[in-house]
């Protein structure tokens, strides 16, 4: 059953009191507990969709809804954890956790509670008490994924999260996210610049045209999880997108 529904998506910038077209007709169903990545060539308007999608920007035309409501704004059941750390210094890791159901008058002692368990599902029930300036990227990105799933969103929006990570980092942060996934039956909708964590991770691989950006290709991922990321398989995929992405890069 479709969760998110985008129909006819377009979206427009001013530049230099010229118009830019960033998004041309996009139209895609995603369905509950999908696991979706979003893939282009840079500028292509990956992340303005997804902003989009989040309620963060609006489309200049088209309708974006979600179990059939129109998304006019953020809200909690949309969950977003972006590239950057957007932790609260001043705030313990359990307190990050607990912004969301504090803002929305949780009580204290459930509020704690919950947080508690995201926390301990993000492997880091010994750090609560300490600040994200004490925290390496990848534990700061599980604080952030953790205070995303605290608010029990129906989709988890996420850009680029593991960008700024070392190669392991990076790849131990997948895995993690999987096994969270699996765990937490979200559906997710992840930009990524990686076309090996785009296979490793998704149920389907959206990917992008060059400015405007177009929906070029969809492909389904049917290989068995966990993945092996040199198998035959995987290597047919790869060289299937690389081909997509080669031939738009040549048009920028």
């Amino acid at each position: 059953m479709a969760l998110l529904e985008v129909k006819g998506v377009n979206k427009l910038f001013l530049s230099d009191g010229k118009e830019m077209e960033a998004l041309h007709d996009i139209n895609l169903s995603i369905r509950e507990n999908e696991f979706v990545c979003f893939i282009g060539p840079s500028g292509c308007g990956k992340t303005t969709l997804l902003r989009i999608i989040a309620g963060l920007e609006q489309a200049s035309s088209g309708t974006i809804t979600l179990a059939g409501d129109p998304i006019t704004g953020p809200a909690p059941e949309r969950g977003m954890v972006f590239q950057e750390y957007s932790l609260f210094p001043w705030r313990t890791v359990l307190q990050n956790i607990a912004f969301g159901p504090e803002l929305k008058g949780v009580p204290a002692a459930e509020r704690e509670a919950r947080s508690r368990q995201y926390l301990k599902m993000v492997g880091l029930e010994r750090f609560e008490t300490r600040y994200p300036h004490e925290l390496s990227g990848g534990m700061k990105q599980r604080v952030a994924i953790a205070r995303a799933l605290v608010n029990d969103p129906r989709a988890l929006l996420m850009d680029e999260p593991f960008g700024a990570l070392d190669a392991q980092t990076r790849n131990i942060m997948q895995s993690e996210l999987l096994r969270i996934w699996e765990e937490e039956k979200k559906t997710v909708v992840f930009v990524t610049h990686s076309v090996d964590e785009a296979i490793y991770l998704a149920d389907r691989i959206v990917i992008m045209s060059a400015r405007p950006g177009r929906i070029k290709d969809v492909i389904d991922i049917n290989i068995p999880r966990p993945r092996n990321r040199t198998s035959p398989d995987v290597n047919v995929i790869r060289d299937r997108i690389l081909c997509d992405l080669r031939s738009e890069i040549v048009t920028v």
